[in-house]
């Protein structure tokens, strides 16, 4: 079913300025009908654009935030210019009392505003009454009151819905750029460390190759560059919005990385094929812990496992060259390294954790469940998904 456009605040303004000069252009028709004067005339036009500039001013979206004493000062003013003339028209000026009414409901409290609505309604009924008008007339004359009241009070809380949703509006969208930027830098500070290590460990591997083994030096020039393709489409990913990562090809990248590093890599892939939304937030942690272990230790071996234990997905990072820098691999700066990791994770229902073992070794462990689209909550979007 297609959305209807709301109104602009201008528009909706427009129908209570419509709504309202209708009034007076019934009490004046009215007025005529009873045969009155032409100096009656000029003094019901008068009258009339009295009470309807005042309504006009008391249903605006700034009313509700005036000051109590200029609203029960507007309330006084609009009450006087609504009673005032049943002294000189009678019955013919019956159509002006629903704009106080609907006044009352917009302006004060509910438990304020209903009694004074009802004695509004109850006053334009006797006046009905004791004009000696018939019981018919008398009551049409209070359910016009009261639905008057009722439909300006409707506008004018149109109009400030409107006003507010217009507001909401620009607030998301500048809330949504934030989100934006935020997700670009995160992406791109998960998915380029690994690479930028990786081929910093390599290019030094190269420099000290190059005296006495050029040839080996020339395969590792050549993994370079395959890492750095690898990273010019990574940054097209984050541009994009949208990444497919897998475990079992990180992981093959993973040793290669560990091995240009002198680390000796004990890796593990034993969790069956995965949704890809939950292979690509895996495949991302463990970016994220091999450019944390090759940053802030200095490890000799490093156990990298995943496995599935009944509906839960776990990755396992074990590294032993920590030594008294844990607290430092355990918590990365706000925004960045480890709590993106923790961020993803709790997205898609799964959680994070990183300490020292007993045995002295840091161990990063994340866990998820094996679906992860039923465990993320509604509404929730992560910023590299499985394209559809």
């Amino acid at each position: 079913m297609p959305t209807l456009p709301l109104p602009a605040p201008r528009t909706a303004r427009a129908f209570t300025a419509f709504a309202l000069f209708s009034l007076a252009t019934i009490a004046f028709m009215n007025v005529h009908w009873a045969g009155a004067s032409n100096g009656t005339y000029v003094i019901c036009v008068v009258l009339a654009l009295i009470a309807i500039g005042v309504s006009f001013l008391v249903t605006s979206p700034q009313a509700p935030g005036w000051p109590p004493a200029h609203r029960y000062l507007a309330l006084g003013v609009q009450a006087v210019a609504t009673h005032l003339p049943f002294a000189i028209f009678e019955i013919s000026w019956g159509s002006m009392g629903g704009p106080l009414a609907g006044a009352v409901l917009y302006l004060l409290p509910l438990r304020v505003a209903l009694p004074l609505f009802g004695l509004i309604v109850s006053a334009q009924v006797a006046m009905g009454i004791i004009g000696g008008h018939g019981i018919l007339r008398t009551v049409y004359l209070g359910l016009v009151t009261a639905y008057v009241g009722v439909l300006l009070y409707g506008l004018a809380r149109l109009t400030s819905l409107v006003l507010w949703l217009d507001s909401s509006r620009d607030e998301r969208a500048h809330a949504a750029v934030r989100r934006e930027r935020q997700r670009f830098s995160r992406d791109l500070h998960d998915l380029l460390g690994c690479s930028l290590s990786a081929i910093t460990l390599k290019a030094e591997l190269v420099r000290r190759l190059l005296p006495e083994r050029p040839d080996r030096a020339g395969q590792e020039v050549a993994g370079v560059l395959t890492i750095a393709r690898q990273a010019l489409t990574d940054v097209r990913l984050v541009a994009s919005g949208y990444g497919e990562l897998s475990v079992r090809s990180e992981m093959a990248s993973v040793e290669d990385i560990l091995v240009a590093a002198d680390v000796r890599a004990r890796t593990r892939v034993d969790c069956g094929p995965l949704h890809p939304l939950l292979d690509t937030v895996l495949a991302t942690a463990l970016r994220e812990g091999i450019t944390n272990i090759l940053r802030y230790s200095r490890p000799r071996e490093v156990s990298i496992t995943a496995t599935r234990q009944g509906g839960t997905v776990r990755l396992t990072m074990v590294n032993d060259g920590v030594g008294g820098r844990a607290h430092i691999l355990g918590s990365g700066p706000g925004g960045h390294g480890l709590s993106n990791l923790r961020a993803r994770l709790e997205s898609i229902g799964g959680s994070f954790r990183a300490g020292l073992a007993a045995d002295g070794r840091f161990v990063l462990c994340a866990e998820a469940p094996a679906d992860p689209v039923l465990a993320r909550p509604p509404g929730d979007h992560l910023s590299v998904r499985a394209a559809p």
